[in-house]
């Protein structure tokens, strides 16, 4: 499982001209779900996600989570993230989940946010999202369970 975390003042995501998901300050999550992902990946990106510690603290230190500034998330499906550029010039997503399993671990992540207390809005699976982001920084992180020490 992959996950873009960026650290945003705000964030939003329009489907069909609507807004369908909206945050304040908070992390805006790009979460792309692999074939072979399990549970344990699952588990791992949302705790990691939860727990980054990229916020400033009082001494402008990145020391404090999104629970600790009482942020929210906003999470976006994003099966790019998978994508294989190796040969060629298009990409090539057979490293991505099937969608139907894949909406099951995207829908999961977002109740295992939910459940550390975190205010969590959600785009639409499979649309064709318009993300709008202030960034806030910028920071990214790039988190990858395949990657696990």
């Amino acid at each position: 499982m992959r996950a873009v975390v960026q650290r945003v003042n705000n964030a939003s995501v329009e489907v069909d001209g609507k807004i369908v998901g909206e945050i304040g300050k908070g992390l805006l999550v790009f979460l792309g779900v692999g074939d072979g992902d399990t549970e344990a990946d699952l588990n791992y990106i949302a705790d990691k996600t939860a727990g980054l510690r990229i916020f400033s603290d009082a001494d402008d230190k990145m020391n404090l989570s999104v629970t600790d500034i009482d942020g929210e998330i906003l999470v976006v499906s994003q099966f790019t993230l998978y994508g294989d550029c190796r040969k060629g010039r298009r990409p090539n997503f057979t490293a991505s989940m099937e969608p139907l399993t894949a909406e099951k671990m995207y829908e999961e992540f977002i109740k295992l946010i939910e459940a550390k207390g975190i205010k969590t809005a959600h785009g639409e699976f499979g649309a064709d999202m318009q993300v709008s982001i202030s960034n806030d920084g910028p920071v990214t992180i790039l988190l990858d369970s395949s990657k696990i020490l």
